[in-house]
C-alpha cells in the first residue's frame, strides 16, 4: 500500500519522466523534422501567356487546374499603372480562385529612391511578398536593401544566362547578395542557369534559403537558348531540381516559364503541367 506522500512522489517522478522522454523524442527529431514535412508547389508565370489577356489568361488556368500565378505586367494581367489598374486585376483574380504568389520579372533600371518606391508600392498593391527582379543595377542593391526591409518583401534577383552580364547565374546574384538582408536572394530561371554551365539542382542548394522562386523550362540541349520544349521532352533533370527544392525545404513555389509557340502555348503548357506533376506523384507528391 503506498501512503499519501510516497503516491504523491510516484507521481511527480512519473510526470517528470514522461516529460524528458517528450523532451528527448523532440530532440532526435530535430525543430525541422517537427514542422510539416515540404511539398511542391506548381505555379505559372503570366507570361507564357503574353500574347492574351486576363481574361483568357484565367480560362486556360482553370482549364489547367492551377492556381498560383507570377503575374507580370504585359497585357492586361498586372497593370503597374495606374494604381486602380492593379487592385482592379487583383479583385478578378481574387474572384477567380488566382492565388498571387510574386509580381515579375519587374525590371529596375535606376539607382533611385522613387522608381524603386513605386516598384514597391506595385507588388504592396498586388499583396505579393516576392518581387522577381530584372536586371537591377548591381551599386543600387544597397538601396534596394532598404526598401526590402522597409517592405517585408522578398527581392528575388532572376538570372539570365550566358547573354546578361551581370547576372547570367544564381551563383553571381549569391556573391552579389549574401552578406546583405536575408530578404536579397534569387529567382532561379533552370533553363538560363543550365546554359551557364551551372546545374540547377546544384545551384539550388547552395542557394538555400535564398531561393525565393523558381522559374521552371527545358531545353532539347543545355547550351541553346533557341531549344526549349516542353517540360519532359528535353534534357532538364526535373527530378534532381524538385529533390534539391525539398531538401532545402522549399516555401515558395515551381513556375512554368513556357516562352515558346506565344500564339499558342497551350499544348506546351498542358504537357509540361503533366509531366511535372507525374514526377511528383512518383515522389509521392501531389500537386
Amino acid at each position: 500500500m503506498l501512503t499519501r506522500r510516497n503516491f504523491l512522489h510516484a507521481g511527480v517522478m512519473t510526470a517528470a519522466a514522461a516529460c524528458s522522454s517528450s523532451r528527448f523524442v523532440f530532440a532526435r527529431q530535430g525543430p525541422s523534422e517537427a514542422q510539416a514535412a515540404p511539398r511542391i508547389r506548381l505555379g505559372l508565370c503570366s507570361y507564357t501567356f503574353r500574347e492574351f489577356d486576363r481574361a483568357h489568361l484565367v480560362q486556360f488556368m482553370k482549364d489547367l487546374k492551377i492556381t498560383n500565378l507570377n503575374a507580370k505586367d504585359v497585357k492586361d494581367h498586372l497593370p503597374m499603372s495606374p494604381p486602380e489598374a492593379t487592385e482592379a486585376a487583383v479583385q478578378d483574380y481574387s474572384a477567380n480562385g488566382i492565388r498571387l504568389t510574386a509580381v515579375g520579372a519587374v525590371y529596375f533600371p535606376k539607382d533611385d529612391d522613387d522608381d524603386i518606391r513605386s516598384r514597391f508600392e506595385y507588388a504592396k498593391r498586388a499583396g505579393v511578398k516576392v518581387i522577381v527582379a530584372g536586371d537591377p543595377l548591381p551599386q543600387a542593391l544597397p538601396r534596394i536593401e532598404k526598401f526590402v526591409k522597409e517592405y517585408d518583401i522578398r527581392f528575388a534577383i532572376h538570372n539570365h544566362g550566358p547573354e546578361d552580364k551581370i547576372w547570367p547565374s544564381p551563383l553571381d546574384v549569391l556573391k552579389a547578395v549574401r552578406n546583405m538582408d536575408p530578404r536579397m536572394g534569387c529567382c532561379i530561371d533552370v533553363g538560363h542557369c543550365a546554359r551557364t554551365g551551372t546545374d540547377p539542382a546544384q545551384a539550388i542548394r547552395e542557394a538555400g534559403p535564398r531561393v525565393f522562386d523558381i522559374h521552371m523550362k527545358d531545353l532539347a540541349n543545355l547550351r541553346e537558348k533557341d531549344s526549349q520544349v516542353a517540360v519532359g521532352d528535353g534534357q532538364m533533370p526535373v527530378r534532381a531540381i524538385f529533390e534539391a527544392l525539398l531538401a532545402i525545404r522549399y516555401q515558395g513555389f515551381v513556375d512554368l516559364e513556357y516562352e515558346v509557340h506565344g500564339d499558342d502555348p497551350m499544348p506546351g503548357v498542358a504537357k509540361s503541367f503533366a509531366y511535372m506533376r507525374g514526377v511528383l506523384a512518383g515522389m509521392g507528391q501531389s500537386a
